[in-house]
């Protein structure tokens, strides 16, 4: 799989340490910043890894921030990310194989990088089960955010 990786400057060491466990698992790493513990601004980068993966220019995203609250909130506001905030590992294959999950977003001050490790290969491992009852959730989520699509006045 194609995997768009990006951070603040608070994720950055942990997406340095899980963009080496993405390329060993086999998969196509896409880094789209920060690269450097500078200070940025999250939704900056969240932005920029939501539009790759509905572009559909990478497969699934990981971001990283200080907590992955606020990454996640932005992340969520482009229409067609499913960003989940995870903090175990059956959260990170369950929201891909329950919910099509295609960004996980994890925290860098929140989470160590052994059970993040353990979420990046559970997240990519999972495949969406396209079940009768999932599928009639996401449609459920997919009209909400098309209700909301231009805005509330």
């Amino acid at each position: 799989m194609r995997i768009a990786v990006a951070s603040d400057h608070a994720g950055f060491p942990l997406k340095e340490a899980m963009k080496k466990e993405v390329e060993a698992l086999g998969h196509s790493v896409l880094d789209l910043g920060t690269h450097s513990t500078d200070s940025v601004d999250y939704p900056d980068y969240a932005e920029k890894l939501g539009l790759a993966v509905v572009s559909g220019e990478i497969d699934r995203g990981i971001l990283f921030c200080g907590s992955g609250i606020g990454a996640s909130v932005a992340a969520n506001k482009i229409p067609g990310v499913r960003a989940g905030n995870c903090s175990d590992t059956y959260s990170a294959h369950q929201g891909v194989e329950h919910d099509a999950m295609n960004v996980l977003v994890l925290g860098g001050r929140t989470v160590g990088s052994a059970v993040a490790a353990e979420m990046v290969r559970a997240f990519l491992a999972a495949e969406y089960t396209r079940e009768a009852r999932h599928e009639k959730r996401l449609a459920k989520v997919i009209a909400i955010e098309e209700r909301y699509a231009g805005g509330m006045a």
